[in-house]
């Protein structure tokens, strides 16, 4: 398969951001790492410093909708941090449903019998993870989405 610029998710949070990355073909999201800083100046160089050490060529940023699909009280906040980001990269910048991420990946850490102090350590890289892996799958065609 063709190597292509890997693909950044990320899940914002209040506290902490969470950051996965495609593989080299865009099939398949892992966890990178988490980001800790909430001042969004410091926080942009961060994610940047990723874009250029992962070789990323598009950002998948999650946006929280409610469950009727209108934005949730923390979209304009996250809004704030990829209109920041999107003036310092001129790399294509997605904004995509977010909905049931962090139930997700609670529930599949909790399945994976993760103690609640472990969990709170990787919830947000999962929960980018799952977005990420969102957005990925919708890139296929039909005839990707399914093994034959």
């Amino acid at each position: 398969m063709e190597e292509l610029p890997r693909i950044l998710g990320l899940d914002i949070g209040t506290k902490r951001t969470g950051v996965a990355v495609s593989d080299a073909t865009r099939f398949l999201g892992s966890p990178l790492c988490t980001i800790e800083e909430r001042d969004p100046v410091r926080w942009v160089t961060q994610v940047l410093d990723i874009i250029n050490k992962e070789e990323v060529g598009t950002v998948v940023v999650g946006i929280p909708l409610n469950q009727y699909g209108e934005e949730g009280r923390d979209a304009v906040r996250i809004r704030s941090y990829v209109s920041l980001l999107r003036k310092r990269t001129p790399l294509p910048v997605v904004e995509w449903d977010e909905r049931y991420t962090t139930v997700q990946a609670e529930r599949s850490l909790i399945s994976a019998d993760l103690s609640r102090q472990k969990r709170k350590l990787v919830i947000d890289r999962v929960a980018a993870t799952i977005i990420l892996q969102g957005y990925l799958d919708s890139q296929r065609g039909p005839s990707e989405e399914h093994w034959h």
